[in-house]
């Protein structure tokens, strides 16, 4: 059985994002590359994705939560898994978020526990 390594609880959501890879001295790369999120908590998210991103690499991302209300934020990939049919399954972690989307996050979470 796996230990579980998560500092949050994770929500599960189903939204697209595009994510805009971040390069060393913040230079953006003006490439998207659309990803599944498949769940959400206050440090991080898992999505999945038909583009193969490197770990330790940097992603600007608007993720858009149940209310409509988006959350923008720096992620960077701690894991990928190589799924079936060149699909991949990440892990990132949140590394730029304002204290208000964190928030968003936590409400969105107590909604989803009742």
């Amino acid at each position: 059985m796996k230990e579980e390594r998560r500092r949050h609880k994770r929500l599960d959501l189903d939204v697209k994002i595009e994510l805009e890879k971040l390069d060393e001295g913040g230079v953006t790369t003006v490439k998207y590359i659309k990803a599944d999120v498949s769940d959400l908590s206050r440090s991080g998210m898992g999505f999945k994705s038909n583009y193969k991103l490197d770990v330790g690499t940097f992603y600007d991302t608007q993720i858009q939560i149940w209310t409509k209300e988006v959350i923008d934020a720096v992620i960077e990939i701690v894991r990928c898994e190589e799924k079936e049919n060149n699909i991949y399954q990440y892990g990132a972690c949140f590394v730029g978020m304002t204290e208000t989307d964190t928030l968003k996050i936590d409400i969105y979470q107590l909604f989803n526990e009742e």
